[in-house]
């Protein structure tokens, strides 16, 4: 059975730069943090007191949807709801229009409805079990933001969810480009989402070691392979892509934003939360990744680092690339811009992915900010502070996630 081709057409974000794509990217091309103190909750007592917080967000103001059945979505699947529907109006897509049975969701998620998960816990203790809200479950559940987007747009074909920590929207990601490659749909809405910026979030990651503890600098906190950096920066949002089959996409006249070439994925198996340092797994990924494409290692231009900023993963990535692409990795340009927007957990490699797509079409590869003393043993060219004008063919995007999960998307410029 031949596999069909799978173009992007529409894309759409919810980030703590903001909501609109192209003000996003033009901030990020910029090297804007997003890092700030958090505002949603008091958090003086708390080791960590910043993040990639989205301020002021009210779903209502993006999303035509039914008010009272929107506060019935966790904000994770409020995040999810709104990057979608951007995306959607982006790709000029009408639902109503053939069969739904051939439309599908796939959104990945690391955690879920943690801001639920707290009410209502401090609602049991403090008011007892009989005043737990009946829309506890669907609100928390990490499907949710899928069913609510099929919902919300009518869509009857496939409709899952991916739950692989950080790995979980380049996860979703390839497997919806799998689906239609094999036939099971002909357009999928898929991405992540994540609002795990939350007392609890916050707190959890923070006794783990995980996050970096720059109360006094949050714009300088997240700094991928700097010699300084102490860890992650938590962040949250969304990233939606449409991805189409080739000729679905041309029958309808659909402006093609970008192909899905390739998608790779493998194991570390060596550790729960700590990735394997030579980078054993995540090499296999981006070489199934590449073999999947069809293309060569010199093929690449740009990859969008997971570069979370954590002394050890930043290592293992840049053994993983090198390892990869032996005397061609000096040539590529790698940037994370988690150093501009924090970590998305879930999320990431969705947004990432967009981030991806719009280097292709506009040749820019977005800096890594806050690399102010590269750490000797990360010794690639990680666009440094400045973005870079470069002619960007072929885009690679990495996510490695706590369970030792790896993946890896090839995004290519459409070649009719």
């Amino acid at each position: 059975m031949s596999r069909r081709r799978v173009v992007v057409t529409g894309l759409g974000v919810v980030t703590p730069l903001g909501c609109e794509l192209d003000d996003v990217w033009a901030a990020v091309c910029r090297g804007e943090s997003a890092v700030r103190p958090i505002e949603r909750f008091d958090c003086r007592d708390f080791k960590v007191q910043f993040g990639g917080e989205i301020r002021d967000f009210d779903a209502t103001k993006y999303i035509e949807m039914d008010p009272k059945e929107l506060r019935r979505a966790d904000r994770f699947s409020q995040f999810g709801l709104v990057a979608a529907q951007d995306a959607i109006r982006q790709a000029k897509i009408d639902f109503t229009v053939g069969d739904t049975y051939r439309y599908g969701v796939l959104m990945g998620s690391g955690i879920g409805g943690l801001d639920e998960i707290e009410l209502q816990h401090s609602v049991l203790f403090d008011r007892g079990p009989d005043r737990i809200s009946p829309f506890m479950i669907p609100k928390l559940i990490i499907n949710a933001a899928s069913g609510n987007i099929s919902v919300q747009h009518k869509l009857r074909g496939p409709n899952t969810c991916v739950c692989t920590a950080c790995a979980s929207a380049t996860n979703a990601i390839g497997d919806a480009f799998r689906l239609i490659q094999y036939g099971a749909a002909d357009v999928m809405v898929t991405g992540g989402t994540e609002a795990a910026l939350t007392p609890m979030g916050i707190a959890g990651f923070a006794r783990m070691g995980a996050l970096s503890t720059r109360n006094s600098s949050p714009p300088e906190a997240s700094r991928p392979f700097d010699r300084d950096r102490d860890g992650f920066v938590l962040s949250e949002g969304a990233g939606v892509l449409i991805l189409e089959e080739l000729e679905f996409a041309q029958r309808r006249g659909a402006t093609i934003l970008a192909e899905v070439a390739g998608y790779g994925q493998s194991a570390d198996a060596t550790h729960l939360t700590s990735p394997d340092p030579n980078g054993t797994g995540a090499a296999y990924a981006i070489r199934a990744a590449l073999k999947d494409a069809g293309f060569a290692p010199d093929a690449i231009d740009y990859i969008n680092a997971h570069g979370t900023s954590t002394p050890l993963g930043d290592i293992a990535e840049t053994n993983a690339i090198r390892t990869v692409f032996g005397s061609h990795a000096d040539a590529l340009a790698v940037s994370s811009t988690k150093s501009q927007i924090g970590h998305l957990l879930g999320a990431s490699g969705g947004v990432e992915s967009v981030f991806c797509i719009r280097a292709i079409q506009e040749d820019i590869a977005p800096p890594t900010i806050n690399l102010d003393n590269p750490d000797p043993a990360c010794d690639l060219d990680y666009v440094p502070h400045t973005a870079r004008s470069m002619k960007i063919r072929r885009a690679m995007k990495n996510s490695f996630g706590f369970g030792g999960h790896n993946a890896c998307l090839v995004f290519s410029e459409f070649v009719r």
